[in-house]
């Protein structure tokens, strides 16, 4: 019973963060109520957000963010190579470091 109820949670989950960046661009406070939506649900049943969509989500502000509209995104080499995502409503900034095995196989992937 519990896992067929958190299988439906992370269905509805994904298609409210689809909708959310499909409409994003025409409608921003509609986009902001499907991801309000989508973690009230994950908060009911208990279920982890993946990943892919909890990147969209700025932990400062709990806002839906959206890359070049409302979340601007950075490359820094300055010591460690990062990458850096600045949230444009709060501020908050995450850094996210490139790993130097990670780049390796991405140019051995180009050649």
């Amino acid at each position: 019973m519990k896992d067929n109820i958190k299988r439906i949670a992370m269905e509805r989950i994904e298609i409210l963060f689809e909708k959310a960046i499909q409409i994003h661009e025409e409608d921003s406070k509609l986009a902001q109520r499907y991801v309000e939506l989508a973690r009230r649900i994950g908060m009911k049943a208990r279920v982890r957000i993946p990943r892919k969509y909890r990147r969209f989500i700025c932990r400062g502000c709990k806002q839906f963010i959206h890359p070049g509209c409302t979340l601007r995104v950075r490359v820094k080499s300055g010591g460690v190579k990062h990458i850096t995502f600045t949230c444009l409503k709060c501020g908050h900034i995450v850094r996210v470091p490139i790993e130097k095995r990670r780049v390796e196989e991405v140019a051995s992937l180009s050649k």
